[in-house]
């Protein structure tokens, strides 16, 4: 049995890191030679919206609760989901 490290964020066997993995290389293989720009930006604001919505409806709207699970401040989070209109 494999055992995950605890302190390994970024686990590769992860199920989100292997999805996350195969659609950047399925965008690599659709932009078909042609060099991305700003991919940093597009993908955390790609996957920051979700993330902030699934999390929030998790912690049933509580801030504080959301951003403890998220390891962010409260008014961090706050700022986050005036800049997605989530509030």
């Amino acid at each position: 049995m494999n055992k995950k490290k605890k302190n390994d964020p970024l686990n590769r066997k992860d199920p989100l890191c292997r999805c996350v993995r195969r659609s950047l290389k399925r965008y690599f293989k659709d932009m078909n030679g042609e060099e991305p720009t700003n991919l940093y930006q597009m993908v955390i604001s790609e996957i920051e919206k979700p993330l902030l919505e699934i999390v929030m409806q998790e912690s049933e709207s509580n801030q504080t609760r959301a951003s403890k699970v998220l390891g962010i401040n409260r008014n961090t989070l706050r700022k986050k989901l005036r800049q997605h209109q989530l509030e």
